[in-house]
């Protein structure tokens, strides 16, 4: 099981992933950035969920290997709209 870090001094809301335990968890990242997208979510309401700074993060930390969520976000929007799951 995934061991989650959390820093009491910060809200519970906060917790700190090592850069394994984010990169174990993109699929599900995108997967909930498409749900999201598929909801009608605006981008506003969609740059304040957890998996979009997941997918900053990510981008931050290994962008040769990561593409920005903003990136990830149109080709979802391209996929959605072509009717590609």
């Amino acid at each position: 099981m995934a061991r989650l870090n959390v820093d009491l001094g910060q809200s519970m809301s906060t917790a700190k992933l090592t850069i394994g335990e984010l990169e174990a968890g993109y699929p599900l990242y995108c997967k909930a950035l498409r749900r999201l997208l598929e909801q009608g979510c605006s981008v506003k309401q969609i740059e304040r969920t957890v998996c979009w700074g997941y997918l900053e993060t990510l981008n931050r930390c290994l962008p040769g290997r990561y593409k920005s969520p903003a990136y990830l976000m149109a080709l979802i929007k391209r996929d959605i709209s072509e009717g590609k799951e």
